[in-house]
C-alpha cells in the first residue's frame, strides 16, 4: 500500500462517514438521548463494524459476498429491529415523563450495540468494504505494518467523523435546555433512531 493510496482510502472513509446515514443518525440519537459518553461508545461500536468488515475483506472472503448475503440480510434487520426497539422505547418514556432513567439510556452496552449494528446492516458500508476496498489496497501483498495501518486510518477517519457529530450534537443540546426533563430531546432522539432503522431495513 503506498501512501498515495492510504490518503485515498482515508479521504474515501472521511466522505463515507460524513454523508448523512443511519451511523450518524444512530450516534446524535445516542447522544441526545443519553449523554456524550454514550454518544462517544456508539461511535466505537461503529469503528468496530468497519473493523469487522476490514478483517472479512483481509481475510479474502470479498469472493463469497454472495454466498455471505443471506447472513449479511437477518444482520441488516436485526439492526434495523434493534434501532426500532431503542427508537420506540426512548419515545414511550418521554410519553410517560417517569423520573426513573430508562434502560435503553443506562447502559453502555446498548450504545455500542446501537453504533455495531448500524455499521454491520448498513449496505454502504457491505458495499464498500466487500467490493471497492480492494481497490485501494492489494490484499494479496499486504504487509502486517499495513494491516495495522488499515485499522488506523479506519479508526481515526471514521471515529474521527462520528466523535465531530457526538461534540456538535452535545453542545447544540447543551444550548437548548439545563433542565433535567427534556422530553422533547427524546422524542427527537427516538425519532432518529427510528427513522436510523428504515434506513437500514430499506437500503439495498
Amino acid at each position: 500500500m503506498t501512501l498515495l493510496s492510504a490518503f485515498a482510502l482515508f479521504g474515501a472513509l472521511v466522505i463515507l462517514a460524513v454523508i448523512p446515514g443511519p451511523g450518524i443518525f444512530a450516534v446524535v440519537a445516542r447522544t441526545l438521548a443519553s449523554g456524550y459518553r454514550h454518544g462517544v461508545v456508539a461511535s466505537i461500536g461503529i469503528v468496530v463494524g468497519d473493523f469487522v468488515f476490514i478483517t472479512l475483506a483481509l481475510l479474502g472472503l470479498a469472493a463469497l459476498s454472495e454466498v455471505t448475503g443471506t447472513f449479511f440480510t437477518l444482520v441488516k434487520y436485526l439492526g434495523a429491529a434493534y434501532l426500532f426497539w431503542l427508537g420506540v422505547s426512548l419515545i414511550l418514556v418521554q410519553n410517560k415523563r417517569t423520573r426513573v432513567t430508562p434502560v435503553a439510556s443506562s447502559r453502555y452496552g446498548l450504545s455500542f450495540a446501537a453504533g455495531l449494528f448500524t455499521t454491520l446492516g448498513n449496505p454502504k458500508a457491505i458495499l464498500f468494504y466487500l467490493s471497492f476496498f480492494p481497490a485501494f489496497v492489494d490484499l494479496a501483498d499486504i504487509t502486517l505494518i499495513e494491516t495495522a495501518a488499515l485499522y488506523v486510518i479506519a479508526a481515526i477517519a471514521v471515529g474521527g467523523v462520528m466523535l465531530c457529530y457526538v461534540l456538535a450534537t452535545h453542545k447544540a443540546q447543551a444550548s437548548l435546555s439545563s433542565a433535567s426533563d427534556k422530553p422533547f430531546l427524546r422524542f427527537g432522539a427516538g425519532s432518529l433512531l427510528l427513522g436510523s432503522g428504515f434506513w437500514v431495513a430499506m437500503k439495498g
